[in-house]
C-alpha cells in the first residue's frame, strides 16, 4: 500500500493540506495520515442545532497582507469581508482590545482627542529601559505603562500561560498591538476574511483532488513501523531512505517525533485549551447574549480567559441566524495538558528547540521535512502557516507551472 504513493503527509491541517495540494498539482500520490477524525486541524467547524457554525478548537479569523496567499485561498472557496472587534471586561466595564484613544478614555475617564494626546498619556506612564525589552513585562511595561500592562495584561498572560510575563518571551505580548488612533480593529490587514461556506468546506476542496488519499483516525507513530517495513522494494531507488516515499512532511510536535525515535529524550512546553459550551435562550429584545464575538477577561477571579460567542460570526456569512433566539457562548481555559495549540515561548524552550532544529535539518537528507506551527514551535497565524508551506513547496520544487497554477501567473 504504501509503495503507491510518492508522498507522505502527517496531519491534515492547514501546512499538511496546502503541501498536498501542490504536490497533487504536479502529478504526484499523495497519502494523507490524520490522527483525528476529521480534516482542518484546529480550524475544523462546524454547524450546530441551533444553524451556528462554531469552530470546535477555538475561533479561527483570517486576516493577511500578502497578495500569493489572499490569491490562493480564493480558488477553494467564497470569502466575505469581516473586521474582527473584541473586549475586555475590565470589573464592569468592556473596553476595546488593541488598546486605542477609546481604551484609554473609559478605562480612566480621560478625554483624549488625538494621536498626539494619546501619545503624551503613553509618555507619561511608559516605563523606560536601558535596554531592548526582553521579556514580556518589560515590552508590556514599555508600551503599555504600568496602570495598563497591570489592568489588562498581566493577570490575562498569567492566566493564558501559567507563569508571569517576566518569565515570557517579548514575543508574547509583542503580538498585541497598540494604537494611537481611535481604529478598534484587532487586525489592520488589507484582506480580512470568513470563509462564507465555513473553513472545513474550504479544507475539503483543497484536499478533493484524485492524487489524494486522507486516512482519518491514523495515527503515523502507530504505523511507522509498517512504513519503514514496507520500504524494501524502494530501497535501491531511494538511497539510504528508511522509507518508501520521495519525502515526508511531518506537522506534529517536533519534540514528540524524536521522542519516539528515541534520539532526544526532553519535551517541549504547549499551552492547551478547554472549552465549555453553554446555551442561552436571548429574549426578544437581544440579538446576541455578549456585545462582541470575543470578550477577554483579565481578572485572576474568573478562571476562563475568553467568551466567544459563535452567532456573531455564522451571522455576518449567514446573516438570517441574528433572528434566531438561541446562541451558544463557549467559555476557554488555557491549561497545560492535552492537544498542543500554542508553544510557550521562553529561554529553555528555545534551546532545546534549536537542539531539535538541528536534528530535523539532518533528516531533510533522507527527505523528511518539518513544517507548521507546532513542527517549527512557532506561533503562527493562518496565513503564515499557509506562506510557510507554500515557501517550503517553491524551495523543493521551484515555480513550477502546475495544472491549477493560476495564481502564479
Amino acid at each position: 500500500m504504501w509503495q503507491d504513493f510518492d508522498i507522505l503527509i502527517v496531519g491534515a491541517g492547514l501546512s499538511g493540506a496546502v503541501l498536498a495540494e501542490r504536490y497533487a498539482a504536479i502529478g504526484k500520490k499523495i497519502l494523507v495520515l490524520e490522527k483525528r477524525d476529521h480534516i482542518g486541524g484546529n480550524c475544523y467547524d462546524e454547524v450546530n442545532s441551533a444553524g451556528i457554525r462554531v469552530s470546535r478548537y477555538g475561533a479561527h479569523l483570517f486576516h493577511t497582507n500578502d497578495e500569493e496567499v489572499n490569491t490562493y485561498i480564493h480558488r477553494f472557496g467564497e470569502w466575505v469581508p469581516y473586521e474582527h472587534r473584541v473586549l475586555s471586561k475590565v470589573s464592569r466595564t468592556y473596553v476595546p482590545l488593541p488598546v486605542n484613544i477609546h481604551t484609554v478614555n473609559k478605562l480612566f475617564k480621560t478625554d483624549i482627542q488625538t494621536p498626539d494626546e494619546m501619545q503624551c498619556w503613553l509618555d507619561e506612564h511608559q516605563v523606560t529601559y536601558p535596554h531592548q525589552p526582553r521579556t514580556s513585562e518589560e515590552l508590556g511595561l514599555s508600551r503599555f505603562g504600568r496602570v495598563l500592562y497591570q489592568k489588562l495584561f498581566l493577570p490575562y498572560t498569567q492566566k493564558q500561560w501559567e507563569r508571569h510575563p517576566k518569565h515570557l518571551d517579548a514575543s508574547v505580548i509583542g503580538r498585541i498591538p497598540l494604537r494611537l488612533s481611535t481604529d478598534d480593529r484587532y487586525f489592520t490587514d488589507k484582506y480580512q476574511y470568513l470563509p462564507k461556506h465555513g473553513y472545513t468546506s474550504f479544507f475539503e476542496k483543497m484536499l478533493r483532488h484524485p492524487r489524494i488519499k486522507v486516512m482519518l483516525n491514523s495515527d503515523y507513530f502507530d504505523l511507522k513501523e509498517q512504513i519503514e517495513q514496507s520500504n524494501q522494494e524502494r530501497r535501491t531507488s531511494r538511497g539510504s531512505s528508511n522509507h518508501p516515499f520521495e519525502k515526508i512532511f511531518y506537522t506534529g510536535p517536533i519534540d514528540q517525533f524524536f521522542e519516539f525515535q528515541q534520539k532526544l529524550g526532553s519535551t517541549l512546553e504547549y499551552r492547551s485549551l478547554r472549552f465549555e459550551p453553554e446555551w442561552y435562550e436571548l429574549p426578544s429584545r437581544k440579538t446576541f447574549w455578549q456585545p462582541a464575538a470575543v470578550i477577554n477577561y483579565p481578572s485572576l477571579r474568573v478562571p476562563f480567559t475568553r467568551t466567544v460567542e459563535y452567532k456573531h460570526l455564522t451571522q455576518v456569512v449567514d446573516p438570517g441566524i441574528a433572528h434566531q433566539r438561541r446562541t451558544l457562548v463557549i467559555k476557554e481555559y488555557s491549561i497545560s495538558h492535552g492537544e498542543p495549540y500554542y508553544p510557550v515561548p521562553n529561554a529553555r524552550n528555545q534551546s532545546l528547540y534549536e537542539d531539535y532544529r538541528r536534528h530535523a535539518e539532518q533528516l531533510s537528507q533522507e527527505g523528511i521535512y518539518f513544517v507548521g506551527r507546532l513542527a517549527n514551535y512557532k506561533y503562527f497565524n493562518m496565513d503564515q502557516a499557509i506562506k510557510n508551506a507554500l515557501e517550503l513547496f517553491h524551495q523543493l520544487e521551484g515555480r513550477v507551472h502546475t495544472e491549477k497554477d493560476v495564481y502564479y501567473a
